[in-house]
């Protein structure tokens, strides 16, 4: 809801998603809702929740730039895929734990494939068990930069999105549309992908 409130708002010209901590960006879904679902319909609400944000970033029009300090797991890693730009600590490993829990990586497939390509997904999502370091994330192309620890990562951050701040918004704007071609269908896909 908040990514979809900036989009409408003028006075945003970045997003930046983050999270608290210094060593866990997001574990992903919680376990124990997922132990809770016991349909097909609440299923596809449980996982509709990655495909919302995904959407979200995909579709508001602004540049949306991920601070990455510490690991991802599952949707995490999915909407680490999502943003536009990231910003990780050497701490960020990452790992697709899904197929470890008898699910897939289905609805944040798209994302994570769009980002590091087929052959670097499919290892993800086949070592369910594996982690992934930082630096193969960024190797992969999930992560534009690398720091050694939060303060560097905070610093170059605030340098980043200052200087980007100053940017046409409608040049961003249309470099953002550029990022996301062809994925106009995801709406579709990520929702049947939720099913």
């Amino acid at each position: 809801q908040s990514i979809d409130n900036a989009k409408d708002d003028d006075s945003v010209i970045l997003i930046v998603i983050k999270s608290g901590g210094d060593r866990t960006f997001c574990a992903g879904a919680s376990f124990d809702e997922l132990v809770a679902i016991e349909d097909a319909d609440q299923g596809k609400r449980f996982f509709m929740g990655f495909a919302k944000v995904i959407n979200a970033i995909r579709s508001c029009g602004k540049i949306v730039i991920g601070r990455i300090q510490g690991k991802a797991v599952g949707g995490g890693v999915g909407i680490a895929s999502a943003v536009d730009y990231s910003f990780a600590t050497k701490f960020a490993s990452i790992r697709l734990s899904e197929l470890a829990v008898g699910i897939g990586p289905f609805v944040i497939g798209p994302a994570v494939e769009r980002k590091v390509g087929l052959a670097a997904y499919s290892q993800l999502a086949l070592d369910p068990n594996g982690w992934y370091s930082a630096q193969w994330a960024q190797e992969k192309g999930l992560f534009s930069e690398v720091f050694e620890d939060i303060k560097d990562l905070d610093e170059k951050l605030k340098a980043f999105t200052e200087k980007l701040s100053e940017m046409n918004p409608e040049a961003l704007a249309q470099l953002k549309n550029v990022f996301w071609q062809d994925t106009q269908n995801w709406d579709l896909i990520l929702e049947e992908r939720a099913a």
